[in-house]
């Protein structure tokens, strides 16, 4: 389960940038959001790839 803990913690980075981004309009907290919103996404496709390597390879 080690890669939902990857996603939890990238997740929980992020949150507070976005609260500051959204909430408090500071420009760069949105960048840092954009940046670990990006690294979530890179981090989904392996996971996508993984699952399914696994199930076709049982």
């Amino acid at each position: 389960m080690s890669r939902l803990d990857e996603i939890k913690g990238i997740i929980t980075g992020i949150e507070d940038d976005m609260v500051k981004f959204y909430e408090k309009g500071n420009k760069a907290a949105g960048t840092r959001a954009r940046k670990g919103l990006q690294g979530l996404k890179k981090l989904a496709q392996e996971v996508r790839l993984e699952i399914q390597d696994i199930k076709n390879n049982g």
